[in-house]
């Protein structure tokens, strides 16, 4: 406080006519005594109150908030010698509150008895709020960081040494070489978030064919990371799967599109279009911004991140890097947000329910997936992400260290990225101008972009609290809009086609027909929009419906693999290049509800391992070919294998059983031991005919040992949705509000 008197014009810490610096002095020490109990006692009580205004206007007014305290800290020293304009507060009290919570950090941090000491105060409280015996012995929790797109291939990449320098990830590199094992797995079709992190955290991702796709019943779009569309996903699984998700007991969701369960909550997009007291997505960046330490410093990286953005986009342009997309406009501010804040608030959230000692925590960094769409799956952009993401992996491994109970980390990725130019720049139209020329209907000379689908900018919304983006047609009006009228005009007029993109996969419905259209009616109507699509360059292959044949995918030249039977008519299967598992990933979506009347996957190349994305995204996934179907999982080399050798981790719905069984493992067996074996055989079975049998969960009855809380009966689910026999979920000692 004596410097910022001395440096800044505005602030005095003397009378007019001048004090002794004695009296300067105890000014200072009286002015900083106040405005510290001010913050201690009245900062909380403003946090409570304000914590249903959006997350980040409060991040802003803290600095204003916390200059009101510092007037009136000055107001309160004795004889008021103190001054200070009400802006030069707003600076005095940041640069106060950022060096005071530096210096308690470092004076802690430096001594590891006093740190322990603090968090051991921290455990104990919270089991004195749950009512459990301190004495007792905790099974070790489980944390699971998914690193938002980052493929099995770039993430081996990134933990060799390179040409002499150490590893991009050098914290991971290290736990592969000795604590920890890493292994790919396969993605469905719809290789994206909303796919992939449905079927993790909630068992069930069926009737998700895309990121984006219509729904002819209701007549709307869906959007995987719009709040309303991810509330009925969620939902939706929730009924397939019979339970409320893989966090339900104990567990905590951080910066995911779907709860998982989870009562602790902060960024979950599937909550943020509720309001009102019961939204606890917005919490975390309540109980983050409510240190102006980590507002202060969030700002500064954001506008950080901002700058480099530019710079790099700059750098791009001047060196005519190809392929390159226009990153103007909003998107540098959409990529601070991902990069910084989302991740500060996140990795802080994810510290404090370690310090905490909940059970199961899963959290989501976007960042990487977010700087990859626009810059390249590789490349030094993308590095320095992946180096920001192993300090923030780093910080939460020292943070559990210190933590009530031991924990394991598990790290995975929801799907990869393939490189590639955009569809619309090797071939100069979009994919819905391809649509509009096999229908025979006029195609503009200005060829449609479609939005990123970014996980972020839907977070970036619900955190500012303004209203969902609607898709936009060709003519103008939006999606939701335009889809209501076409429901109300069916039968009347024969429609325009909705065409949709989810990176390199199309979607492509005829509103005015109710159900999903064969191909003998498509032909019918127009007779050379399939072959048209079918025999492009950059497209790979179609999948339509046939009345006489089941699902049909459609190549070029004629090529035609008929899914139900088996036939491949034409010479080789249109699916072929696509790789192994191909096929069955696409017969099981053809026979999703959802699934539209013509979906399309673009070219690939299996030698450059290039695909070209229906959005503006060099970095794109969302259907097959390349790196994008390929995450990763690693996981500690204590827990059992994920599958037996010599098998493939196929699906999201596969690695939730997978991260189910590892959280039984942490808290002893589930079921009777004999039933354990039983079921342990069951999910190798499932796992080894294609993802096509039950869901291997505990067998009919099957109860937890040691109930220490209320039981409840849950009805099981089968693959095909039929009812099938209950199974017992017991909560372990935990309070009614965390079951």
């Amino acid at each position: 406080m004596l410097a910022l008197a001395g440096i800044l014009p505005d602030f005095s810490l003397k009378s007019g006519d001048g004090d002794s610096a004695t009296r300067i002095a105890v000014t200072a020490a009286s002015g900083a005594g106040a405005f510290g109990v001010l913050s201690a006692l009245v900062w909380p009580l403003l946090v409570r109150a304000l914590l249903l205004m959006p997350a980040l206007v409060l991040g802003l007014l803290v600095f204003a908030l916390n200059g009101s305290m510092l007037l009136i800290a000055l107001s309160l020293i004795p004889d008021g010698p103190g001054t200070a304009e009400p802006e030069t507060a707003v600076v005095v009290a940041a640069v106060m509150s950022a060096a005071s919570s530096a210096t308690s950090t470092f004076l802690t941090v430096r001594d590891d008895g006093a740190y322990r000491r603090r968090l051991a105060r921290l455990a104990g409280r919270r089991r004195r709020r749950l009512g459990q015996d301190e004495g007792d012995e905790q099974s070790p929790g489980t944390v699971f960081l998914q690193l938002d797109g980052v493929g099995h291939a770039v993430l081996r990449e990134a933990l060799r040494e390179r040409e002499n320098r150490p590893p991009v990830m050098p914290t991971v590199a290290g736990w592969v070489r000795t604590t920890h094992r890493v292994m790919p797995w396969r993605t469905d079709w719809s290789s994206q978030t909303g796919a992939s992190q449905l079927g993790i955290l909630h068992g069930s991702n069926e009737d998700v064919p895309a990121f984006r796709w219509y729904e002819k019943k209701s007549g709307e779009v869906m959007v995987s990371n719009r709040p309303t569309s991810a509330a009925v996903l969620q939902r939706r699984a929730a009924a397939r799967a019979r339970h409320d998700g893989l966090l339900t007991v104990d567990g905590a969701s951080r910066g995911n599109l779907f709860t998982g369960g989870a009562d602790q909550l902060a960024l979950v997009l599937s909550v943020a279009a509720r309001r009102g007291k019961h939204n606890r997505s917005r919490s975390g960046y309540f109980a983050y911004f409510s240190d102006p330490a980590n507002a202060t410093r969030t700002a500064v990286s954001f506008l950080a991140e901002v700058v480099r953005e530019i710079g790099q986009s700059t750098r791009a342009k001047l060196r005519r890097e190809t392929p390159r997309v226009k990153r103007g406009g909003l998107y540098p501010l959409i990529r601070a947000f991902a990069t910084v804040v989302e991740r500060d608030v996140v990795v802080t959230a994810v510290m404090g329910d370690i310090l905490s000692g909940r059970t199961a925590i899963y959290a989501d960094l976007v960042a990487y997936d977010e700087v990859a769409h626009h810059s390249g799956p590789r490349g030094r952009d993308v590095q320095q992400v992946l180096a920001r993401l192993d300090r923030s992996i780093a910080l939460i491994a020292n943070v559990a260290e210190y933590a009530p109970r031991d924990y394991r980390i598990v790290l995975l990725s929801d799907h990869g990225q393939s490189p590639g130019e955009t569809f619309s720049g090797a071939y100069g139209l979009t994919l819905e101008d391809l649509v509009r020329a096999g229908c025979g209907l006029p195609v503009s000379r200005r060829a449609g972009r479609t939005s990123s689908g970014a996980e972020a900018r839907e977070a970036g919304r619900a955190a500012l609290r303004r209203p969902e983006k609607p898709e936009v047609e060709p003519d103008g009006r939006a999606g939701a809009a335009k889809a209501d009228e076409d429901v109300a005009a069916r039968h009347a007029t024969v429609s325009d086609p909705i065409v949709l993109a989810s990176g390199n996969l199309g979607l492509i419905s005829f509103p005015d027909v109710p159900g999903r259209m064969s191909r003998e009616q498509i032909d019918a109507r127009h007779p050379t929009l399939l072959r048209t699509l079918a025999d492009h360059p950059g497209v790979g292959f179609l999948l339509v419906r046939s009345e006489a044949h089941g699902a049909v995918v459609l190549g070029a030249d004629g090529a035609e693999h008929r899914l139900d039977t088996g036939e491949v008519l034409g010479g080789v299967s249109p699916l072929a290049a696509f790789g192994p598992g191909a096929e069955d990933a696409v017969r099981r979506t053809a026979h999703f509800r959802n699934t539209p009347d013509i979906m399309v996957n673009s070219a690939y190349d299996p030698v450059r391992g290039t695909v070209h994305a229906f959005e503006e995204q060099i970095g794109s996934h969302g259907g097959l070919g390349g790196e994008q179907g390929h995450p990763f999982l690693l996981w500690p080399a204590e827990l059992t294998a994920p599958v037996a050798a010599g098998e493939e981790l196929i699906g999201a719905e596969q690695v939730h059983r997978v991260l189910r069984r590892w959280l039984a493992e942490a808290d002893g067996p589930q079921v009777p031991e004999e039933e354990a074996e039983a079921e342990t055989a069951g999910e190798a079975r499932a796992g080894a005919d294609a993802r096509a049998g039950a869901d291997a969960r505990p067998p009919a009855g099957a109860e937890l040992p040691e109930a220490a809380g209320a039981a409840h009966t849950v009805p099981e689910s089968r693959r095909d949705g039929a009812p099938a026999a209950p199974f017992t979920v017991v909560s372990r000692g935990v309070p009614d509000q965390a079951r």
